[in-house]
């Protein structure tokens, strides 16, 4: 037997509009059969199928053409090494689990004499059994629910049929990864905004974590997420590392999640990212009911909770509630209290909440508050602006924690018993109707005033109040205010631009213009009833 080498079109690979045109054709297939959880749940685990089984056979036909010449027997065993493709970065994919075997039987009917007739639901429940089974790092990963009675077989052989002109190969293992990774970064977002407010649960807007990663700066250590969604905020801290020519490995991702479809949607997307996926635990966990890492403390922590929780798992005599216990109906102290509990003793933390944890005093919020300020915990507070979240219109702040604002590795200017804030709600601009996003000036501004008031390395020039954007307070003008952390009762209003020109000069230019417009309206009202009377 002859090892068929590909053909070169073959390898072609698509880019990443034409993959993220044909693969949403591929979710209108199941639209109107599957509500939008479900549909993307079987959609995404299709993409994951399709990029393992395309990486697979390039790293197969790589195999191939590396041993051209040897012994046919030789070559055959080699290609079914799972050592030379595990050791390539490469998912080890049995027989029936790859696309081909699928492909081909995708239409319900026996591809040989040999085969029994499966419908195509069946086929692709297998597949994914067998690559978790296969590759650790998927365990407990991967959805087997195609086969179910409330999936529409032939509609699901027509997407697999679709599937068959997307290709994830051609130019690399790194880059057909970056190109699968930004496929899925465009179906989560696709898939949050047809969810609506239950899309917001998993996916936060990537230029919103990335202005947070971009103050943070996680170069090297323990990145944690204790409501990890889908990923984001670790694949936009892996992304930070890329942008600076750095090892991925610099970082070690802890997280879990409490949703089980959206735990597997975070093992999925850290897969496709390359990155350790071990750190979200066995399985999917309430943070506050059972801590997965009670033991781990992090160098930086990226969150988005659920904001204003009112059934959450509380005990009292918790000891993550050092700075007070939070209310009976709202989790968002709760939140805030455990993320401080898990910093290490330089940690840093940033954290999406609710514009309302910046001033209420409800449930006891308030004095958990200033207990936070008078420990000199809280570092900055940023005021973003509306329509970040597509789902959502409220805006929202984000909090950052810092266990030591002196003098050292974190900044060189001691910014002790001080936090700096930020109204950035007149930043952004919209896309559309709905939906407004950072330009890369945008956050350059943002993450730059942070950096700059820190002295860190990375910053451009010293730092500087700016009326109406940022302004550094001192605790006891906090104390003042009652405590209250709402940017824009310490920024202020903008400064007026300075009018160079006399004043007797502006009267007589004004005067004038004014004089010119009457005189131009009584031309105009004269042309008018003259037309008028043309008429009559």
């Amino acid at each position: 037997m002859t090892t068929k080498k590909p053909k070169k079109n073959d390898l072609a690979p698509s880019t990443a509009k034409e993959l993220q045109d044909t693969l949403w054709k591929a979710a209108d297939k199941l639209r109107g059969s599957l509500d939008a959880s479900q549909y993307k749940d079987v959609v995404l685990g299709l993409v994951f199928l399709k990029y393992v089984s395309d990486a697979f056979q390039e790293r197969r036909e790589a195999i191939a053409s590396e041993l051209e010449g040897e012994e046919e027997a030789y070559v055959q065993e080699t290609l079914e090494d799972a050592d030379e493709y595990v050791g390539s970065g490469v998912f080890w994919v049995a027989p029936k689990a790859r696309w081909s075997w699928i492909a081909e039987r995708a239409k319900g009917t026996p591809a040989s004499a040999t085969d029994d007739a499966q419908n195509v639901g069946d086929l692709i429940d297998a597949a994914m059994q067998a690559l978790m089974r296969d590759n650790e790092s998927l365990k407990s990963t991967l959805p087997t629910t195609y086969g179910r009675d409330n999936i529409d077989q032939r509609r699901l052989g027509e997407l697999v049929d679709l599937f068959n002109s997307a290709r994830f190969t051609g130019q690399g293992a790194t880059k057909a990864r970056d190109l699968l990774g930004e496929v899925y970064e465009y179906f989560l977002d696709k898939f949050a905004k047809a969810e609506g407010k239950r899309g917001g649960e998993f996916y936060t807007p990537p230029v919103l974590v990335r202005t947070l990663v971009e103050i943070l700066e996680p170069h090297q250590g323990r990145v944690y997420d204790p409501c990890c969604g889908s990923g984001g905020m670790f694949v936009q801290a892996e992304k930070f590392l890329e942008r600076h020519d750095e090892d991925p490995t610099n970082l070690a991702i802890y997280g879990q999640e409490s949703n089980e479809r959206t735990w597997r949607l975070a093992k999925m997307n850290l897969a496709i990212h390359g990155i350790d996926s071990t750190g979200l635990g066995p399985s999917w966990q309430d943070t506050f009911a059972r801590d997965l890492h009670a033991d781990t403390q992090a160098d930086f922590v990226l969150a988005n909770p659920p904001f204003n929780i009112k059934d959450w798992i509380r005990r009292e005599d918790d000891p993550r509630w050092r700075y007070g216990v939070p209310p009976v109906r709202n989790a968002n102290y709760a939140w805030m209290q455990h993320i401080l509990s898990k910093l290490s003793v330089q940690g840093e933390a940033a954290v999406v909440m609710a514009n309302g944890t910046m001033a209420s005093n409800t449930g006891g919020e308030g004095d958990i508050r200033r207990a936070m300020l008078e420990d000199d915990a809280v570092s900055c507070v940023i005021a973003m602006p509306t329509n970040l979240f597509r789902s959502v219109a409220i805006p929202v702040c984000v909090w950052f924690f810092a266990m030591d604002k002196g003098v050292g590795t974190k900044g060189g200017v001691d910014r002790r018993g001080q936090v700096l804030f930020v109204d950035a709600r007149e930043l952004g601009h919209m896309v559309d109707r709905v939906e407004r996003t950072f330009s890369d000036e945008d956050i350059d501004r943002i993450a730059g005033t942070f950096r700059s008031w820190r002295g860190r390395e990375s910053a451009v020039g010293d730092y500087e109040d700016v009326a109406g954007f940022c302004r550094s307070a001192g605790l006891e003008e906090i104390e003042e205010a009652g405590w209250a952390l709402t940017p824009g009762r310490y920024v202020g209003a903008p400064k007026a631009p300075e009018d160079a020109e006399p004043i007797d000069e502006k009267i007589a230019r004004l005067t004038r213009d004014l004089t010119e417009a009457l005189d131009e309206s009584a031309r105009l009202d004269a042309v008018v009833r003259e037309q008028l009377g043309r008429l009559a």
